[in-house]
């Protein structure tokens, strides 16, 4: 399967520059490995915080 960045970057919130900005299968592995989760998985205001962790994600969505 390849990676339509132009379609991804429609749902993509996030708010910092980087090189994997329409790269879901990227985005995603790299967040994981840090132990966060991508821009996508928060609201806008929680996004613009940087604060990706799972315990924000877990926080937000109880």
């Amino acid at each position: 399967m390849e990676c339509d960045k132009k379609e991804n970057l429609k749902n993509c919130n996030c708010s910092y520059p980087c090189d994997k900005k329409g790269k879901c299968c990227e985005c995603l592995k790299y967040h994981l490995s840090m132990n966060e989760l991508p821009a996508c998985c928060f609201p806008d205001d929680i996004e613009k915080t940087y604060d990706r962790s799972i315990a924000k994600f877990v926080e937000i969505n109880r």
